[in-house]
């Protein structure tokens, strides 16, 4: 289980590290964005990993499996965000809260968020269900920016087909009709209005550089720009 988000006591220690997340629906570009992120962040001088959800531990990546699968979607969507759950602790515990200790930053491909999306709003999931779920497996950890990457679904489907691979079969999510993906941007852009001192909606139907621009231009507004004197001596 995470830990509450602080810094270490003696003065050499270095500074926590920030994690960002990356959410939209499918086709939405987040792996390559992030990529790009991963560049700029480099280039400024901060260490950064990327990781994915499900997924990004050993543990993690084992369930990942299970629920991409689709063997869990006939028990429900409230069993889908029991295993999500685990899988979320397990990729905290071995890699987000290990790197930000380090001082690293952290940017993930999906998040909790997703869960509220995917399993909350298109689930239908009661939400005291979901919130009992994110207190458990996230306690006091929180993004410190999430960037969503909104573009219509009939779209973001088109891209997720021209990606696949010849014979490669679609995943638990990928299968869903159009109007579960309609849902689920709409999920995603409620999320967004509720938190909006956390979350940016970024128009992903953008060409890919432009979007990469945006994403820097909030990441270095938000993240960035103010503490840059004080912590990396920009």
């Amino acid at each position: 289980m995470s830990e509450p988000q602080t810094k270490a006591g003696d003065g050499a220690a270095r500074l926590r590290g920030k994690l960002i997340t990356l959410e939209g629906g499918e086709g939405a570009g987040k792996s390559t964005q992030i990529g790009h992120l991963l560049g700029r962040l480099g280039a400024a001088g901060i260490e950064a990993i990327a990781t994915r959800e499900p997924g990004g531990s050993e543990g993690a990546e084992i369930l990942r499996k299970i629920l991409l699968s689709g063997v869990v979607k006939p028990l429900g969507p409230a069993a889908e965000a029991i295993l999500f759950a685990a899988a979320r602790i397990d990729h905290i515990d071995n890699t987000i809260e290990p790197a930000l200790r380090a001082g690293k930053w952290v940017v993930s491909d999906r998040f909790s968020d997703s869960t509220r999306a995917y399993q909350g709003g298109a689930g239908e999931i009661d939400p005291r269900v979901l919130n009992g779920l994110e207190r458990v497996a996230l306690g006091d950890l929180r993004p410190d920016l999430t960037l969503i990457l909104d573009l219509p679904a009939e779209e973001g489907l088109r891209r997720a087909a021209r990606r696949r691979a010849p014979g490669e079969t679609l995943d638990r999510f990928e299968g869903e009709d159009l109007r579960f993906h309609e849902s689920l941007r709409a999920s995603f852009l409620a999320i967004a209005a509720a938190d909006a001192g956390r979350c940016v909606v970024i128009n992903a139907s953008a060409p890919e550089a432009e979007v990469a621009d945006a994403i820097w231009r909030v990441a270095s507004e938000r993240l960035i720009a103010a503490p840059a004197e004080q912590e990396y001596g920009a």
